[in-house]
């Protein structure tokens, strides 16, 4: 028997995320690979702070609910949870106007 037959072949699981590289293409250049990289990074930026919009939403909709929340809270928590319900969707909203015109 010839060692050939009686080995199992080499065989790997690879994760469905993974990239596959086109054979038939030619490698990437350094400035193609600095502009790809560079795309990446503007597009996790934008990922990034439209994940700080919804957080300083969400943090908007907790101080109105503090600020409501009657004598529960102390006078001074209220009144600056209060300040920042009205100060946070104007906050996010500009955040919004500046990633939009970065496009």
């Amino acid at each position: 028997m010839s060692k050939s037959s009686t080995t199992k072949p080499d065989l790997r699981v690879i994760p469905g995320d993974a990239e596959i590289y086109d054979l038939m293409r030619s490698p990437e250049t350094t400035s193609e690979r600095v502009r790809r990289l560079q795309l990446e990074a503007r597009a996790l930026a934008v990922e990034q702070v439209e994940a700080l919009e919804r957080v300083l939403m969400e943090a908007s909709r907790m101080a109105k609910d503090i600020a409501d929340g009657g004598d529960a809270y102390p006078v001074g928590a209220r009144e600056l949870a209060n300040r920042l319900s009205a100060d946070l969707p104007a906050r996010a909203e500009t955040l919004k106007a500046i990633v939009s015109r970065s496009l």
